[in-house]
């Protein structure tokens, strides 16, 4: 029987790429962003890859979708791992986002992997926490 664990830890923005797609400056509009994050905390990894598609309804807030590719360690286990995120974010310079490990996607020590878990992000944190709920297979 897989007892699910509820963890912690936190991860700061190592890179932000973004282009634009289609639309206005001050929204609607579209864009891509790819994006690279440190993790620390039951997550560990140094360098992760982020894919995010990104519907601006103006300016400053919207909504997005995308998929993280995370190689490192989940509870001391390595392998690799994919999540699918999304979320939103505000005038207020905040950012929610919930994930889910794609399923089947671990490798190594992280086969059989599953998990969901989520972050808000306030605009000029160094570090943003995020909570992790996760099955080891």
């Amino acid at each position: 029987m897989s007892v699910q664990t509820q963890a912690t830890g936190s991860f700061t923005f190592t890179g932000w790429e973004e282009h634009p797609v289609a639309g206005a400056q001050e929204g609607p509009g579209l864009a891509r962003a790819c994006v690279t994050n440190a993790f620390t905390g039951v997550i560990e990894a140094a360098a992760t890859s982020c894919a995010y598609s990104i519907a601006y309804v103006t300016g400053k807030t919207g909504v997005f979708t995308g998929y993280e590719l995370i190689s490192g360690s989940v509870a001391g286990r390595e392998g690799t791992f994919a999540v699918e995120e999304r979320g939103a974010f505000g005038d207020d310079g905040s950012v929610r986002c919930t994930f889910e490990v794609v399923p089947g996607s671990g490798t190594g020590g992280l086969a059989g992997l599953s998990g969901t878990g989520g972050f808000t992000a306030h605009h000029g944190e160094p570090a943003v926490p995020y909570t992790f709920a996760y099955v080891l297979g």
